[in-house]
């Protein structure tokens, strides 16, 4: 953290977000988001000036620097202007509404998202970054602040028209009121020829070279991987699952891949996926792990398993609190600039490894006299094939695999010794949901069941701490506060992940809490007319319905996440009603998943599994027994995306659990005489029960 020494703090100084707190002694007069500022501009006869970014985020904490520090900026802004900052983190909702607007307005988005309104809170003028003073085109603070004010004082009957058509417009963009969104009065569900255009659009950009698709920047879009997946799945195509395999291999081989410490990096700015926006946020651990395990299932490469592995030894050990949830992100930045922390020279390497070691190490991780970064530094990534580079250097492949794992030790010990990035600790709600979807998945495909234990220390964590006396979500923890009421993407990511916390653990406990917040979202943020509102909020533009987009962005879109759930839940509790929700969401998407299939892959997944007969694996005996978890082990040992399990706990076991309530028709299944029992259900029809793994094995394979 900044030397705050002597500096006067402002508003800012009581929030419990890092990113504003890192504003906190800012000369500005930073207001937080809230009705006295509000007030104040309306009885000042001001503008507002809304600042919204992140912690992590590398160009925020530049115009920080640059302006938000600097004297004669802050003058500028405190004498005409009310400032708001914003975490985007926080309020999703407000970072939605005013990113569409700056869309709108100038063509493009990004962070910080700078944007001039009204007390009304209806913008006027938006932007992205904006620097101190103009250059290449971009209009400085010093200059464009002054011609604003003047533009608001003299003008004022424009400012308000330009202000109100915009409210208007993000209006008719949240109802849908879009030419070519006409909705038919019959909806039915989209059929899979939507699959097959959205695989042939991927593969057109796909870069055979590279992995990944269309050009640089490259981000990790883990939700295509899964589409691809799904997709071989479903059709036999090879091409699908050596693009989902490939991409994977490349992300985890390059830079945008922290090889010594592990996890990922936020994206690459080149299409070779070498030099990375060095930011790491828990979404891109959670989502990249759970299509590297999925990759597994479906090839059997063991690098998939072994990438997943060392995302999750990076969770596991930065960003893992000690009460149980995990925090959100580390920073890109240490010592004043991007990547400092992660980068290095080659004779750095050498001096630590020795002349001979060092050399090897640094030929492999590709680090270069010359350098592949700033200041002939590079970033570490592996130039070939461990097999290959071993043979070229006449030793074995096991030789090389303990050099490099004695040489990392050394390396991340003195790499321990620098200025670390700032970690963002606070706790989302929807990003733990994430992660505990994965960890939970990865528990169940490798095998680890100290996966599965933190990701249920992770579940309790926010089921006890995060959860209002009426029983809802809270979006953010940090400091032993709970606070901001959830939004769709909490209650959708939180629910998928104990759905998937159910299917690794048998936990009826986990089955009922997805339920549970499945309803009350479905209560609370479920329109009924195709569209689920992003929030329960109420404190942006009047009459503005805040609805959740059905894109995928960074993370998947928390719609597809919504109909997934509903779907799953069910086809698992056998209620029909559940299905149709998710079905209605599904065909009120057909117009836009047509026209931009590709940006819309997860939706499309649960499109996949909806036109999918379901399957449905009902295992029955002791709890915890050898012989049920074989028998879930034998489930579970390759790809089967459409497949879900319930357990039936017999005896004491059975006792008084919670599954016979929600799945009633449970109870009327015999109990084994010993053993476990499994009987395979598909499109409503049931074969016989089988009594051991192997025959589960080969009747699943059948």
């Amino acid at each position: 953290m900044k030397n705050n020494d002597q500096k006067k703090a402002n508003r800012l100084i009581n929030e419990k977000s890092p990113y504003l707190l890192q504003h906190a002694y800012n000369p500005v007069d930073w207001h937080p988001w809230g009705e006295e500022a509000f007030k104040k501009a309306k009885e000042e006869d001001k503008p507002i000036f809304l600042s919204i970014g992140y912690s992590t985020c590398h160009w925020c904490h530049v115009m920080e620097k640059e302006s938000f520090e600097d004297r004669e900026v802050a003058d500028l802004l405190n004498q005409d202007f009310i400032s708001i900052k914003v975490d985007r983190e926080e309020r999703p909702d407000l970072d939605q509404i005013y990113m569409t607007a700056c869309q709108a307005m100038t063509g493009q988005g990004g962070w910080p998202l700078t944007v001039f309104m009204t007390a009304e809170k209806k913008p006027f003028f938006a932007a992205t970054y904006l620097p101190k003073h103009s250059r290449q085109g971009i209009s400085g603070l010093l200059e464009f602040l002054p011609k604003l004010i003047e533009i608001w004082r003299g003008d004022r009957e424009q400012v308000e028209q330009s202000a109100q058509e915009i409210a208007e417009a993000l209006r008719k963009h949240a109802r849908g009121d879009l030419p070519g969104t006409e909705k038919s009065a019959e909806r039915k569900l989209p059929d899979k020829d939507l699959l097959n255009n959205a695989y042939r659009q991927l593969a057109g950009s796909y870069d055979g070279a590279n992995g990944g698709f269309g050009d640089a920047p490259k981000f990790p879009a883990p939700h295509q991987l899964n589409f691809l997946l799904s997709y071989w799945k479903r059709t036999g195509s090879d091409e699908a699952l050596d693009m989902a395999v490939n991409t994977l291999k490349a992300m985890h081989r390059g830079g945008i891949f922290d090889q010594l410490g592990y996890g990922m990096h936020r994206y690459s700015v080149d299409r070779q996926w070498l030099v990375p926006h060095f930011e790491k946020m828990l979404y891109d651990q959670a989502t990249t792990a759970a299509a590297a395990l999925e990759a597994f299932q479906a090839s059997g490469d063991p690098e998939m398993a072994d990438f997943a592995r060392k995302i999750f030894s990076y969770v596991l050990a930065e960003l893992a609190s000690p009460e149980g949830g995990f925090y959100s992100a580390e920073d890109a930045d240490s010592e004043g600039e991007e990547g400092t922390f992660y980068v290095w020279n080659r004779e750095e390497i050498i001096e630590l490894l020795g002349s001979e070691r060092g050399r090897l190490v640094a030929d492999y991780l590709g680090v270069t006299e010359k350098g592949n970064f700033e200041k002939g530094k590079s970033v570490l990534h592996l130039v070939q094939d461990a097999e290959d580079f071993a043979a070229e250097r006449g030793i074995s492949t096991a030789d090389l695999a303990e050099i490099l794992e004695e040489s990392r030790a050394v390396l991340l010990q003195a790499r321990a010794q620098r200025e670390r990035p700032f970690r963002d600790d606070k706790i989302i709600t929807a990003w733990n949901g994430m992660i505990i979807s994965a960890l939970a998945r990865g528990a169940v495909v490798l095998g680890e069941t100290g996966y599965a234990e933190s990701a249920d220390r992770a579940a309790d964590f926010i089921l006890e701490k995060m959860v209002s006396g009426e029983g809802l979500l809270y979006r953010r923890y940090r400091v032993g506060e709970a606070a901001i009421p959830a939004f769709l993407e909490d209650y959708a990511f939180l629910a998928r992940g104990l759905l998937e916390l159910y299917q690794a653990t048998f936990d009826s406990r986990r089955l009922e809490q997805a339920y549970q917040l499945t309803m009350a979202m479905d209560r609370l943020l479920n329109r009924g007319d195709g569209k689920l509102k992003l929030s329960t909020s109420n404190d942006i533009i009047a009459d503005l319905p805040v609805i959740a987009e059905t894109y995928d962005g960074a993370m998947p879109s928390c719609v597809s996440v919504s109909v997934a759930n509903y779907l799953k839940l069910g086809r698992l509790l056998r209620q029909n009603s559940l299905v149709e929700k998710g079905e209605a969401l599904l065909s009120a998407q057909d117009d836009m998943l047509k026209r931009f299939p590709t940006g819309h892959t997860a939706l499309l997944v649960a499109l996949d599994y909806a036109l999918s007969p379901p399957e449905e694996l009902i295992i029955t005996g002791q709890a915890g027994s050898e012989a049920v978890m074989e028998m879930a082990a034998s489930a579970r040992n390759s790809f089967r995306p459409h497949l879900d399990l319930l357990f039936c706990p017999v005896g004491d076991s059975g006792e008084g659990d919670i599954i016979f309530e929600l799945c009633p028709f449970l109870k009327d299944i015999k109990a084994p005489g010993e053993g476990a029992t499994a009987q395979y259900c598909r499109d409503m029809r049931c074969l016989a029960p089988v009594t051991s793994a192997e025959e589960l094995e080969a009747l699943l394979a059948e």
